[in-house]
């Protein structure tokens, strides 16, 4: 288990400041949970020559078959620009397919390929594993709580 630093940060004291020992405790264990969160899809994808950007469109667009390319910048809150290589990477190694909406053929809807959706279940599979395996140690009050917490902290 990684220990947390809990000793304070130094401050200026003309600057006021938000970080308590509490809120520098959370701030340290989200970045270790989210190094163990990503370790091993880490891994999976660098064998690839892929990585998080590409993993994230395998993931939603996975959950959403035929997800249009606005959507999908909208739910990852990222520009065309910066989708446009990893997509296009994942479609030179037939991981993601590109094709034309019946209704609109400017709209370019996104369906995982059968390797694509192989890979995307692996890297989830690692996922739900390592989350199983932490909420199997605590009780279902205690899950609900991290929900709630997550929750607020997307806000």
């Amino acid at each position: 288990m990684i220990d947390i630093i809990t000793e304070p940060h130094p401050v200026a004291p003309s600057v006021p400041s938000a970080i308590t020992p509490d809120t520098r405790a959370a701030i340290e264990q989200m970045y270790f949970t989210y190094r163990a969160f990503t370790s091993g899809p880490d891994a999976l994808l660098a064998e690839r020559g892929l990585g998080r950007a590409h993993h994230r469109i395998l993931y939603f667009v996975g959950r959403q078959p035929g997800i249009a390319v606005g959507a999908l910048l909208e739910t990852l809150q990222i520009s065309k620009q910066a989708l446009s290589a990893p997509l296009k990477r994942l479609q030179e190694f037939s991981l993601v397919e590109v094709r034309a909406a019946d209704q609109d053929r400017r709209v370019r809807r996104l369906t995982l390929s059968a390797a694509g959706a192989q890979l995307e279940a692996q890297l989830s599979e690692q996922q739900a594993q390592w989350i199983n395996t932490a909420f199997a140690r605590v009780t279902a009050e205690d899950i609900a709580s991290w929900r709630r917490v997550m929750h607020a902290l997307e806000q």
